[in-house]
């Protein structure tokens, strides 16, 4: 039989069962999930999480092919409520079939783009086991898929492909598939294969048919890191601002700042150059974390990170990406402290359990004369009037008196503070200059 080397050598490598189809060893291996499910001939419906090419499409044609179920498959991007039903229509007449012996397999790709009303058309045929829903997407499930639905469907994660995997995959499609097989094939160097692929198998697959489509008939496809390179020209960041990513990513630069690590700090703020992020959303976290993270331990840093918001609005792009580099180096670099942030959510909670408590009237402003004979005022001791610009008296809420909200944070500079406010809090205070 004449092979057709206008298919893709992806498509040519899609694996038709569960032996071939390879890793995601925790959903398929012996004694896992799905496995388990296929084994027993009952496939209850779920949703597949991972990034692109992990073998999400794959697996529900395995699953379906292996149950010997009918696949229907819609993808969310093109289809619509009317063919949501339409299917759902055809899969109740099959069901009624006395000749059926398994449920419809409904598959959803990109199910995350499916609005409200197009996820709701799926829940009576779910609920009432006319269809098994399989749906595939790239976006966290907890923010795209309707709780409803969510509730009927056990939601699976998939995972980028392992470097063994990527291995066995390779090995497998250089010595095994109609087209490569005929190939001498001279692969010297993986690093570069295997980085370009990024744990995504069809990457892997359409890089290694581009090297040998790239490579004369007679001549051995020579496989190196640097011929892989230039092949490629580049590597396309994967980075979606819109999506689960962004916030993954952002969620690492962060922590990574705040755990002093400004090796991983650059890494991540990297990834999100290369992305395309929004430099202004980066230096907003940052102008954030410099008073959350870094607080009183060194106030030059919320300085520092409102000077980098501001000269990245006059320097503009691509040279902007050089002051983020030093304000995320500086802060992971600086020490750290909470309290501030431990200060005014304890305040906030206190605001919340005690309600609109009363100003003590020596506080209260008396503009009238008639504020001045309620009290308003009396008894207010002018700070500047004693020694050391302080003086005791109470300024919380009766009901809140003695209560602490500030905690100096572990660090020589609140230290420095709260040794400050204990030299002032345990002199004898009421001693006015003049005394």
């Amino acid at each position: 039989m004449q092979t057709n080397n206008n298919i893709p050598l992806a498509e040519r490598m899609r694996p038709q069962s569960l032996d071939d189809y390879v890793g995601q060893r925790h959903l398929v291996g012996q004694g896992a999930v799905i496995r388990r499910m296929i084994e027993s001939g009952r496939v209850n419906s779920f949703i597949l999480w991972g990034p692109p090419g992990v073998g999400k499409t794959t697996l529900a044609r395995i699953i379906a092919k292996q149950t010997e179920s009918s696949f229907y498959t819609l993808s969310a991007v093109t289809a619509g409520v009317k063919e949501v039903r339409e299917i759902i229509e055809r899969a109740t007449k099959e069901a009624r079939s006395v000749f059926t012996t398994s449920r419809p397999i409904l598959f959803i790709d990109e199910i995350h783009r499916f609005n409200k009303s197009q996820q709701d058309s799926l829940l009576g045929a779910v609920e009432a086991g006319i269809v098994t829903l399989i749906g595939a997407t790239t976006e966290n499930p907890s923010f795209e898929v309707i709780r409803p639905l969510l509730s009927r469907a056990q939601v699976y994660t998939l995972k980028p492909l392992e470097e063994s995997d990527l291995e066995e995959l390779l090995e497998r499609a250089v010595s095994s598939d109609e087209v490569l097989s005929k190939r001498k094939f001279d692969i010297r160097e993986k690093e570069a294969l295997f980085r370009f692929s990024g744990g995504d198998a069809r990457k892997l697959l359409n890089i290694l048919d581009l090297a040998e489509q790239s490579t004369p008939d007679k001549e051995p496809v020579i496989i190196t890191d640097a011929g892989i390179t230039e092949l490629l020209q580049e590597n396309p960041a994967a980075y979606d601002r819109q999506g689960e990513m962004h916030y993954d990513i952002i969620s690492a630069f962060i922590k990574s700042i705040r755990g002093s690590d400004p090796d991983a700090a650059v890494y991540w703020l990297a990834r999100m150059v290369a992305g395309g992020e929004d430099p202004a959303f980066i230096a907003r976290r940052l102008v954030i974390l410099a008073a959350e993270d870094i607080g009183l331990a060194n106030p030059n840093a919320l300085l520092l990170a409102n000077a980098t918001f501001d000269a990245l609005q006059k320097i503009g792009w691509p040279e902007g990406r050089i002051i983020l580099s030093e304000c995320a180096i500086y802060l992971a670099t600086s020490p750290k402290s909470n309290s501030a942030y431990l200060a005014i959510d304890g305040a906030l909670g206190a605001v919340r359990q005690t309600g609109n408590l009363p100003v003590p009237l020596h506080l209260r402003n008396a503009p009238t004369d008639l504020m001045k004979d309620m009290g308003y005022g009396s008894g207010y001791k002018y700070a500047h009037d004693y020694a050391g610009n302080y003086v005791a008296q109470q300024y919380l809420p009766d009901a809140l008196q003695n209560t602490t909200f500030w905690t100096a944070g572990d660090n020589p500079a609140e230290k420095k503070l709260a040794d400050r406010m204990m030299f002032l809090r345990g002199k004898v205070s009421g001693t006015t200059k003049n005394d």
